[in-house]
């Protein structure tokens, strides 16, 4: 208390003779009240009750992208020990945090923390293990790594040697070429691509070392000017050979042109665990059919509706055909968008901000792009998918007929509102710290809810509408059913392909560039699937949170309050259920499940 009063700024001696009582009074109150501003500023020094993590959390992350920029070689030996020892160093950290101390938030981002880092670490060991299969393709470059290392410090060059340096690493790296002609080839594309990743980061880190001394250091500029520049033609050749090196009976040829990285079982399984997912790969393939079941009864029922019958792709191509004219997809997007948050705040299901519904907006995405993603993308800006000048007349009808408007309807919420752009919003907003630790399933799975949900409402307005919905919510059962199967081995690319045409009623380009963008676009093998198991987690969640008399709304909000966390770890905290430092997954949400 004394040391309080000691920052207080100094008053004059207050006595009966030089101040009168009403002034005795106000500077009284005037110290009083300089002394709770001081113990207000204590409080904000202080952790906040729930964010005890938040400093840790943050300091983690710049440390690992301090460490990456750092060791910018990331395919090396050193770079793999010095981020396992981060791992490491946090991993000690945390374990001296006293868990029963801390707050129920706090709690619940330990648990979070503590999982992000064993999983990042596993996932970077797997990588490490794929790096030490090729490793040798660089056994003779020690002395380039030790020319990168020691420019991280500015390290003294006279030219002459480096040019040597080039010169015979130009004539090792060469040689090492041409005897890939008899070097037993590798095992998989896989090993390739890893080798030739190798290389690759070798190249780049040699020539921004190079470029650090060129034209500041004269002799390093006219002693190694051609020394330079045929090394790194040499290394450009040898990752080219390195990445066509291995066996041709590795990669299934199924004429798809697709090459993904399966990963198996047992990696699938460790994945899963991390992702608060209890399931194994063969259940979550039966939910994925119980789905799609569903959706084609729901498809078969609309289909009567519009005169087609049992035959529901003749009633999803009528459809198709329903798309509007070029130039005008654009105002028929704006239009679904709005009425979609109408919709939501007429039925008092989600608080919306003002700035939310202001500041999203839009692009088109490239001819290129939508090879990739034939669909609109969503965000803070939704990008969409429509044909340009420059396509072929097929690839024009098939994005025309992909992006029509009943489509279109059950899936621009799903990048806006309530969907990504809020997500993205209020992520920034609330608890901004957790969106480290996330998970697709929520990332995916809350707006495949909003799908179910507004399907349920009664948002489609007709049987068209509701096969858009239909058609977009098979293809999320169908993303388990060939997402896993392609994983454990069980169907080629071409055979998810002809799947997606055949049970969703894909364009087969379209259906081309959905499972080229699943298994070459750099996805989480879990991704695909994420977004219907996260569908029905939330749907159970929501569920169950009603029958404890909890609103849609005070729900959602709570939802979007809480940021991107596993959601069995949400249910944990609306139950406000006890948490224990080992927390692990064991919530079954699929039994019982209905649609």
């Amino acid at each position: 208390m004394q040391l309080c009063f000691y920052f207080l700024p100094k008053l004059p001696n207050l006595t009966v003779e030089n101040v009168d009582t009403h002034t005795q009074a106000l500077l009284i109150m005037k110290k009083i009240a300089f002394f709770v501003l001081f113990l207000s500023s204590l409080s904000l020094l202080a952790p906040a009750q729930g964010f005890e993590l938040y400093e840790p959390i943050s300091s983690y992350q710049a440390d690992l992208r301090t460490l990456e920029r750092k060791y910018s070689m990331h395919e090396s030996q050193e770079y793999y020990d010095r981020i396992n020892q981060h791992y490491n160093d946090w991993l000690a950290t945390i374990e001296k945090i006293d868990f029963d101390q801390l707050s129920y938030d706090g709690k619940m981002d330990y648990i979070l923390f503590r999982n992000h880092i064993l999983k990042s670490q596993f996932l970077q060991q797997l990588e490490e293990e794929a790096f030490q299969k090729v490793e040798f393709v660089t056994d003779f470059a020690s002395d380039l790594y030790q020319f990168v290392s020691n420019r991280r410090r500015g390290g003294l060059v006279n030219g002459k040697d480096e040019a040597s340096l080039f010169h015979q690493s130009t004539l090792a790296f060469r040689e090492a070429n041409e005897d890939l002609e008899v070097v037993m080839p590798f095992s998989s594309w896989m090993e390739a691509d890893k080798a030739g990743d190798e290389i690759k980061s070798l190249r780049e880190n040699v020539g921004e070392a190079w470029q650090f001394y060129y034209g500041y250091h004269p002799a390093f500029s006219w002693w190694t000017e051609t020394a330079y520049r045929d090394l790194e033609q040499t290394l450009i050749a040898y990752e080219k050979s390195i990445r066509e090196h291995y066996v041709t009976d590795a990669v299934k040829g199924d004429g798809s042109g697709i090459v993904g990285r399966p990963i198996g079982r047992e990696a699938l399984l460790q994945r899963l665990q991390f992702e608060f997912i209890p399931y194994t790969p063969e259940e979550l393939i039966t939910i994925g059919e119980q789905q799609l079941e569903w959706c084609r009864n729901e498809m078969i029922a609309a289909s009567r509706e519009l005169g087609f019958g049992e035959d529901w792709h003749a009633a999803l191509e009528h459809v198709k055909d329903k798309f509007v004219a070029p130039g005008e997809q654009p105002q028929m997007i704006n239009g679904l968008a709005e009425e979609a948050i109408a919709f939501l705040e007429d039925n008092d299901l989600l608080t919306i901000p003002e700035l939310a519904k202001e500041t999203w907006r839009m692009e088109m995405m490239s001819a290129q792009a939508q090879m990739m993603n034939p669909f609109f993308l969503g965000g803070e800006s939704i990008i969409i998918s429509y044909p340009t000048h420059i396509m072929s007349h097929e690839a024009k009808l098939m994005s025309l007929r992909g992006n029509n408007p009943h489509f279109c309807k059950a899936t621009v919420h799903h990048e806006l509102i309530a969907g990504h752009h809020l997500q993205g919003f209020m992520n920034q907003r609330h608890k901004p710290y957790r969106r480290l630790l996330g998970t697709p399933f929520w990332l995916e799975g809350w707006p495949l809810y909003w799908e179910f949900q507004l399907y349920e409402m009664g948002l489609p307005e007709g049987p068209e509408d509701r096969m858009g919905f239909l058609f977009w919510r098979k293809h999320r059962a169908a993303r388990i059913l060939f997402s896993l199967r392609y994983h454990l081995g069980q169907m080629s690319p071409q055979e998810c392909i002809d799947f997606l045409v055949e049970e969703v009623g894909h364009e087969r380009a379209n259906a081309e560039a959905e499972v080229r963008r699943s298994f070459m676009g750099r996805y989480d093998p879990l991704y695909q699937l994420a977004y219907m198991i996260g569908g029905i987690q939330f749907q159970v969640l929501s569920r169950e949170m009603r029958g404890h008399g909890r609103t849609f709304r005070e729900f959602h909000d709570e939802v979007m309050r809480q940021n991107n966390i596993p959601i069995e770890l949400l249910r944990m905290y609306l139950l406000q259920a006890p948490l224990t430092k080992d927390f692990s997954t064991s919530w079954r949400f699929a039994e019982g499940y209905r649609p």
